[in-house]
């Protein structure tokens, strides 16, 4: 109700509707809106970081193996334990790309971690885009309305 009061009032006050959208149930979703998920964004730089790190893993265990002379796997004989080594260091760089790749693309994910949190409790959002003088204006209209919280973000 309080999302309804607030976009009545802007209507009210002449704001441009078409700067204005009411995010949650009933309404726009988080995807239709534009916020990026961050386990899809993970994935994604995960799966990229993978095209350099794994065959790099694999010649740098290669490599390894070459300058140690190692001989773990006495059954593979000295070819055999350089690819083993070649194949255990692509495992290596793919682990990497996983944790590292997909560990960075959760934890930069920007805030609209926080704001899918609140999508997902029921809350709602109002999202107001504009210039500087149209989002100061806006904040004068809602303020007095006392919603939960008022945010400011500048789009990238």
């Amino acid at each position: 109700m309080k999302a309804e009061e607030v976009y009545t009032r802007l209507e009210s006050e002449n704001f441009p509707m078409k700067a204005i959208s009411i995010l949650g149930k009933g309404y726009k979703s988080a995807e239709e809106f534009g916020f990026i998920d961050p386990l899809v964004q993970g994935r994604k730089q995960a799966f990229q970081m993978s095209y350099w790190l794994v065959p790099f893993g694999f010649f740098a265990g290669i490599g390894f193996s070459l300058v140690t002379d190692l001989h773990t796997f006495s059954w593979a004989g000295a070819i055999g334990n350089h690819a083993i080594g070649g194949l255990l260091g692509a495992f290596g760089g793919a682990m990497g790309s996983i944790f590292v790749g997909g560990g960075v693309g959760v934890a930069t994910s920007s805030d609209s971690v926080p704001l899918r949190n609140r999508l997902d409790e029921g809350k709602y959002l109002i999202v107001v885009q504009g210039t500087d003088n149209q989002i100061v204006r806006a904040n004068q209209i809602m303020r007095p309305l006392r919603p939960e919280n008022i945010q400011g973000f500048i789009d990238p």
